[in-house]
């Protein structure tokens, strides 16, 4: 929001300036003397006399003594918006604790906890850098009002902007960061229109929502004046230049109404203007027309003066049938805001009907209306201590929040809408970057949650934060408003514990996604290390001795087994022990020496038979070298031993042994699925975070079994190998066509087992 506190300078005061602050002062005591109690008066006085000492030499960058400032906001807040005491004395003291000694527990001690509040919910807002935001969005209207706890504040920021719109030089002055390179003039630009922004998409919804017109008018007429300088002088000057013709239309216009209603007995005063320049300005662009043929300019009201409360409504009624049968309406322009008053509270009949040369808006209401309808919102602050008719300050404070968060379905504002945060109810809340960026948030997440808000790298390099300018540590609990600034270091990487400082899903997900890769890479590792460490103790391994070691290890997986090994919660010299004792077993050892001819025999033969040789009763394998599965295009191979090893048709190893021994060589097909075979796959990869995670969990979902892997990554690329557990070639490309289409994947390759670890 804006604000002009930005530099400060201190100087001696001139005699006229002393003056000017005298006559405000004493303005201000006299109007709130009418009112407030005696007791209520002192307190004003005594928020102005520390105002005074702290702030006494000070002025604005543009020159502006910032006592004169203060109580300018505290007469509008009052006069104006209908504020009263404690909202005077924060206007008085606002900026106070940001810009000098005074802290928010004196202010507590002196002025009480309520004033302390609002004072720090205007700091927050006023103090947001709102440079990267666009005030058109729902993020930052949502910010705007779940910040404030107290619905003064705004009004407290309503009085400061209009103050600020009166004096321009204080608009002009405003200090905001801007670009390298940035030319005086561009600078200036881009400061006025910040704070036009905010005027024309925050502050002119709010006073029209709050039925405050006169005000809304003059916010509306500065930001012209800024947006449009040209059209709004040359309208101005038009208006002016057609003064008398207009009066003398007018005149004729208004005779024979005045006179049906002196007839019919009533007591009314009548009242005309000319449409506001932003209003006559709209519908030129609307209607596409030049000022000359814009078809309503003029605004008549009627107000009756002598109609009793219960007949208001129908007195109304009577005055605009009156109107209607002296001029033609227009029925499509009917505002009946008498049967169901605005949410403001705002009461009046609206009509267009025909004059000799101009169509005319005829507003017709009754002095109660008028008065409620001039004074806006704050005309319902008419409670007393000793009226219990009215309403008590909670009740009418907790009105201005519900008009100004309930959307308004006259007004075309692009305003406040219904998803507003409503106090008490949000459970969400909004975090500020040093950048002036702003994310939501679940109420209740931590610094962790935010740093994985911004970006996955931010959260997992993420040790702590500056929040407000006080670093915490990663578990710290944010709250709506904070400004956060994350701190990060290299070194840092996610950890298991990190699942108990988080409490949003998407930190959840990428902290189990980063873990998970950490897996599968150190995974890998083991792999490498467990088969290097195999071939130095000369043991021929196999499927039988792996499953022995995954149920000893209480693994459920061979991932999860290579993981500890790298990880060192394996004992390698015990896994020797254990792989030894087992070839000493009779079981074992006979399964070292019959291996192929027995394993083979009992369910290869199953799954193959021959074709052209007669080789039964011989042993069938699974050639290692190329990993054949159902679906395959296989040969068999008689191996010296005598038992035939299958291969894939393509296999380099195969077509070697062919060239040299082709008369080894015998045909052979699939005749049953086998329960299962191995297959190996090359996977290339952007390195991307979570790649690992993305590829083991189409895996996963196909139910299918990695039975060994090795990773690395280079010059940004991942790539994977993988052995897996297969039925066949049709499961095995349906692997490798959902593979391909995981975000990231460039390649995947089915190879021979030789290449795979």
């Amino acid at each position: 929001m804006p604000h002009i506190f930005s530099e400060m300078r201190t100087i001696t005061f001139s005699e006229k300036e002393r003056n000017e602050i005298e006559e405000a002062y004493n303005a201000l005591i006299q109007s709130i003397s009418g009112t407030m109690s005696a007791e209520e008066v002192d307190y004003v006085k005594k928020a102005y006399s520390l105002c005074s000492e702290k702030f006494g030499g000070s002025v604005l960058e543009s020159g502006r003594p910032v006592v004169l400032h203060a109580l300018n906001v505290a007469q509008i807040a009052y006069t104006e918006l209908g504020m009263r005491s404690k909202t005077v004395v924060s206007a008085l003291l606002h900026n106070i604790t940001r810009y000098t000694d005074v802290s928010f527990e004196e202010i507590k001690t002196s002025f009480g906890d309520r004033v302390a509040l609002i004072l720090n919910d205007l700091e927050k807002v006023m103090g947001l850098d709102m440079t990267h935001v666009s005030t058109q969005s729902d993020t930052f209207r949502k910010l705007f009002l779940s910040i404030i706890d107290d619905i003064r504040v705004v009004m407290l920021i309503l009085a400061h902007c209009l103050d600020s719109c009166r004096n321009k030089a204080d608009i002009e002055s405003e200090v905001i960061v801007h670009g390298p390179g940035d030319t005086p003039e561009v600078f200036e630009r881009k400061r006025l229109a910040k704070f036009f922004d905010e005027i024309k998409y925050i502050v002119i919804p709010i006073v029209h929502r709050l039925g405050l017109y006169k005000i809304k008018q003059e916010f509306e007429e500065a930001l012209m004046i800024y947006e449009n300088p040209r059209e709004f002088y040359e309208i101005k000057e038009k208006i002016a230049l057609s003064r008398d013709m207009q009066e003398k239309r007018m005149e004729a216009f208004l005779r024979p109404i005045r006179q049906g209603l002196a007839d019919s007995g009533y007591d009314t005063t009548i009242k005309w203007r000319t449409k506001s320049v932003p209003s006559i300005f709209a519908k030129m662009k609307a209607q596409d027309v030049p000022f000359e043929k814009v078809y309503d300019l003029f605004a008549a009201r009627i107000i009756i003066n002598n109609s009793k409360k219960s007949d208001e409504k129908s007195d109304c009624w009577k005055v605009y049938a009156l109107v209607t049968s002296l001029y033609k309406p227009n029925e499509k322009r009917l505002r009946d805001w008498i049967t169901v008053p605005k949410a403001s509270g705002y009461e009046s009949l609206h009509a267009t009907v025909e004059g000799e040369m101009y169509n005319v808006e005829v507003q017709i209401r009754t002095l109660r209306m008028d008065d409620n309808a001039e004074r806006g919102t704050a005309s319902h602050w008419l409670y007393k201590a000793s009226d219990d008719k009215h309403q008590t300050s909670d009740a009418w404070l907790n009105q201005v929040r519900e008009i100004i968060e309930r959307p308004d379905d006259e007004n075309n504002t692009d305003a406040f809408d219904s998803s507003l945060a409503q106090k008490g109810k949000a459970d969400k809340m909004f975090i500020i970057t040093p950048q002036g960026d702003v994310k939501q948030l679940p109420v209740g997440s931590t610094i962790l949650d935010f740093a994985f808000e911004v970006h996955t790298q931010v959260g997992c390099h993420c040790i702590g934060a500056r929040v407000n300018g006080k670093m915490q540590p990663i578990r710290f609990e944010l709250k709506n408003g904070d400004r956060v600034e994350i701190q990060t270091s290299k070194k840092q990487m996610p950890k298991a514990d990190w699942l108990n400082y988080v409490n949003t899903e998407k930190s959840k997900g990428r902290i189990k996604r980063y873990l998970k890769d950490q897996e599968m890479k150190e995974a890998g590792l083991g792999s490498s290390i467990f088969y290097r460490k195999l071939k130095n103790w000369k043991i021929e391994f196999n499927d039988k001795f792996f499953s022995l070691l995954l149920k000893k290890y209480e693994c459920d997986s061979g991932i999860e087994f290579y993981h500890k090994i790298a990880t060192d919660q394996i004992d390698l010299a015990e896994v020797k022990a254990s792989i030894m004792s087992w070839y000493e077993e009779k079981e074992i050892r006979q399964d070292r020496v019959e291996d192929d001819a027995r394993k083979d025999k009992a369910a290869d033969n199953d799954d193959i038979m021959t074709i052209g040789v007669n080789v039964d009763g011989m042993a069938f394998k699974m050639a290692r070298c190329c990993n054949p599965i159902l679906g395959d295009d296989v040969v068999g191979f008689v191996s010296v031993g005598g038992a035939i090893s299958i291969h894939r048709s393509n296999c380099p190893n195969f077509m070697a042994m062919k060239k040299r021994y082709p008369y080894r060589v015998v045909d052979v097909k699939w005749q049953n699925n086998p329960t299962s075979a191995r297959a190996s796959l090359k996977i290339t990869a952007n390195d991307n975070f979570g790649i690992l995670s993305d590829i083991t969990e189409v895996m996963k979902q196909m139910e299918i079994n990695i039975v060994d892997a090795n990773m690395n990554t280079r010059n940004g690329l991942y790539e994977g190998h993988f052995v897996v557990q297969i039925s066949n070639v049709g499961h095995l490309e349906q692997l490798i066509r959902r593979l391909r289409d995981v975000r990231g994947v460039i390649d995947v390759q089915r190879i021979d087992r030789q290449s795979a670890i």
